[in-house]
């Protein structure tokens, strides 16, 4: 069994980068004067010759990512979601996506987690603007073994990608030594039920499973369904658990428009129409505060996932 650990995805990504770097010599690392906060400090420290500081200068960082690029690198670049996704729009939908670079978008301190930094950091539109755009790839890993497998998999593929990180430590729950397996594309069933069906993300899926846990000593069987890669979703096992529970909730530490939620609901009206409820922030800013407290007050936490859980039942 693989050792359980307690750790931001942050810090995971940059263990991550550096271990792909030793076996793929084109992987470069640039941050825009945040690597202590990105972790991508920890590349740096190993491989200084392939690390580039842009300084405060987000688009030009995608810029020069796009001409690395060109000359056969796999750049990593790396800030805050909020300048990776917000600032450097423009750059990442022209310079990258449209003539299908090999790119990696990596933007770290994403969702209401972030806390005392307040609503200007809190960055709940990030995967509602990359959604938009075409030929990328968005993955949001829900632990530090899953972010070890997503930055495997980002390496490996040709696609731009969008990876998004946390500030706030979790537990892990997935564990190599027990066959967990990382599909870019692919959803994960961590809990099985045929009651209702809660599809999650990110930091988000860990509640949900200490939700569907708790549940299950009630007599409720809750099917919980992990989604580490946002585009391509994974319409299959959407459908599949749509026709066999029934009504579906979505969990996800972003905009309840645009986000998880929003792909989720897409699928079905194609193809099985559903009952879906999300859970999300409710369309408004954040604001400063503890991060674990922030969690709670949005319902992004185990109470109010049960509490929702049960209210759709009762319908």
């Amino acid at each position: 069994m693989a050792e359980m650990v307690k750790k931001a995805t942050r810090e995971s990504f940059g263990e991550a980068v550096t271990l792909a770097a030793e076996s793929n010599s084109d992987i470069i690392v640039l941050d825009a004067d945040l690597a202590a906060a990105t972790k991508t400090s920890i590349f740096k420290k190993k491989y200084p010759e392939r690390f580039i500081d842009c300084g405060i200068a987000e688009s030009n960082m995608v810029g020069v990512s796009a001409g690395l690029a060109t000359c056969g690198k796999i750049p990593f670049c790396a800030t805050f979601a909020m300048f990776a996704a917000g600032r450097a729009f423009e750059q990442i939908r022209n310079s990258v996506a449209y003539p299908h670079l090999n790119v990696k978008i990596v933007g770290s301190h994403a969702g209401i987690s972030v806390g005392e930094d307040g609503a200007t950091h809190q960055c709940c539109e990030d995967i509602g603007l990359m959604r938009t755009v075409p030929n990328m790839v968005i993955i949001n890993p829900a632990d530090h073994y899953e972010m070890i497998e997503a930055v495997k998999a980002a390496a490996e593929t040709k696609e731009p990608v969008y990876l998004r990180l946390g500030r706030l430590a979790v537990e892990s729950f997935n564990d190599p030594d027990a066959g967990y397996k990382f599909e870019l594309g692919k959803g994960i069933t961590l809990h099985e039920g045929n009651d209702i069906t809660v599809v999650a993300t990110g930091l988000c899926v860990s509640e949900a499973l200490k939700a569907c846990k708790s549940l299950e000593a009630e007599g409720v069987n809750v099917r919980l369904i992990n989604i580490h890669t946002i585009k391509p979703l994974d319409k299959d096992i959407i459908i599949k658990a749509a026709k066999e529970t029934g009504k579906i909730i979505t969990v996800e530490e972003h905009n309840v428009i645009g986000g998880l939620g929003d792909a989720v609901c897409s699928v079905l009206a194609e193809n099985h129409p559903v009952p879906v409820r999300k859970i999300g922030v409710e369309d408004r800013f954040g604001y400063s505060g503890p991060a674990k407290e922030l969690l709670e007050i949005f319902g992004l936490c185990e109470s109010n996932i049960k509490k929702v859980i049960k209210e759709e039942l009762n319908k």
